[in-house]
């Protein structure tokens, strides 16, 4: 790519003055190109295993994705569970998917390999790697008193130093292109902005920066550690979300796309795939009050903490239809007070023939007369609402004393009351079925 001459004599210059922002600079330009030619995960993972110099693994419980690479960049998965401790970085902020670096205190080997590319030597402790000609490698116990790394790097210490990681850079192109799935894309500014916030930051998912504390110590990273899984958590993400899908309703873009009937039938489908929808399963969409829209499978629990709308459960590519319905079953819901009584959540399918409704009561608009006289009657009379509510909804008037705890004499006395105020009986089949109505337009008749 055109930048990376640049970022080369760049990360050249740096490591002449600190060879951690050297190296680090040298890992930020490997991802970009890992992203750049759709790495698929196991790439990425094994690039942040090779480049670390120690074990890495990616845990994503929701997707079901574990994916564990050693620093030879041979994938070893393991049933056994991180180690709280390990450096770690979660994919987002608010998820449940993390890379972790397998690195408990010092480093147990050492990665030695050329610029080039060519595939990475893993050596024990204290042992120098001739095979470039008698060129220095860089030992891995540069916390013991008396070892220093080789090479010129005296001053450094600790695990993923500058010049190692220098090196494990270029290393890692010979090992971390194998996985390629087509479905990566580069990260962008703000993907990459995000991942910062993720890593280092004191925010969820940060990498941790402190040793000692509550509860087991953590490895304090080092510069370059920090930088791999910061990189590497953002083209993952971006990764994972193209291709195992994302939670539905994560996205409000998407869904918006979804919902839109104008939309062409290619770009709803691609954006059901993205918010993890199977196309195949019918949907429904949610009108929850005051909040964004939501898509859920048939199957799944219409959940609300308002006022919900639930449109039928249709095939994805008709949920614009489920959409309008939900918008206008949400007009059919109450706050579910004694001053407003009804349910909170109405199911498009259950409302029937009185759905229609809805296109003949204009919301704060002129209401009807039997809704005036409704409210006329509600303004003076506490009890009215909730009594004419049960009545309403209930299959007889003891079910409905029994619903508003009175005594069923009390419940003629008061309808009696309320058949004067409003003007006609709601005791009889005709009065009832009008009252009903009035609810109706009452609740479709709001602002």
């Amino acid at each position: 790519m055109p930048h990376h001459g640049p970022m080369k004599e760049l990360a050249g210059r740096l490591t002449a003055l600190d060879p951690d922002a050297g190296a680090a600079v040298r890992v930020i330009a490997y991802f970009d190109r890992l992203a750049e030619s759709r790495a698929g995960v196991e790439a990425l993972v094994r690039a942040a295993a090779v480049l670390s110099g120690c074990p890495a693994r990616l845990v994503d419980p929701e997707r079901r994705v574990h994916v564990r690479v050693e620093p030879d960049g041979v994938r070893r998965d393991t049933d056994e569970p991180p180690d709280p401790r390990w450096p770690s970085a979660r994919l987002s902020p608010d998820g449940t998917a993390t890379l972790w670096l397998e690195r408990a205190g010092v480093a147990s080997g050492v990665v030695d390999a050329d610029l080039g590319g060519s595939a990475p030597r893993t050596l024990t402790a204290d042992r120098t790697d001739t095979g470039r000609g008698g060129a220095a490698s860089y030992a891995v116990d540069g916390d013991r008193p008396g070892v220093a790394p080789r090479g010129g790097d005296t001053g450094r210490t600790g695990p993923a130093s500058g010049g190692l990681a220098t090196d494990r850079a270029g290393a890692a192109a010979g090992v971390g292109d194998t996985d390629r799935t087509g479905s990566a894309s580069g990260a962008s500014k703000a993907d990459r902005g995000a991942a910062s916030q993720a890593v280092g930051t004191g925010r969820a998912g940060a990498v941790a920066s402190r040793v000692g504390g509550a509860g087991p110590s953590r490895v304090a990273p080092s510069v370059v550690d920090a930088v791999i899984l910061e990189r590497a958590a953002g083209v993952l993400r971006l990764v994972l979300d193209r291709t195992r899908g994302r939670a539905p309703a994560d996205d409000p873009a998407l869904v918006e796309t979804l919902l839109d009937g104008t939309a062409p039938e290619a770009a709803r489908l691609h954006a059901a795939r993205r918010l993890g929808l199977d196309t195949s399963v019918p949907a429904r969409a949610l009108a929850p009050l005051n909040e964004r829209p939501r898509v859920v499978p048939a199957g799944t629990q219409a959940d609300a903490v308002g006022r919900l709308g639930v449109g039928p459960a249709v095939p994805v590519l008709e949920l614009p239809r489920s959409w309008t319905e939900a918008r206008t079953a949400l007009r059919f819901t109450a706050e579910g007070t004694p001053q407003d009584p009804g349910p909170r959540v109405v199911y498009a399918e259950e409302l029937g023939g009185i759905a229609l409704l809805a296109d003949l009561v204009v919301p704060g608009a002129e209401p009807p007369p039997d809704v005036r006289a409704l409210e006329t009657a509600a303004a003076t009379t506490p009890w009215l609402s909730a009594t004419l509510h049960a009545v309403a909804s209930t299959a007889s008037l003891r079910a409905a004393a029994s619903e508003i705890n009175v005594h069923h004499s009390t419940l003629q006395d008061r309808l009696a009351h309320a058949e004067h105020l409003l003007g006609w009986p709601v005791r009889t089949p005709q009065g009832r079925l009008r009252l009903q109505l009035a609810l109706a337009m009452r609740h479709l008749a709001r602002p």
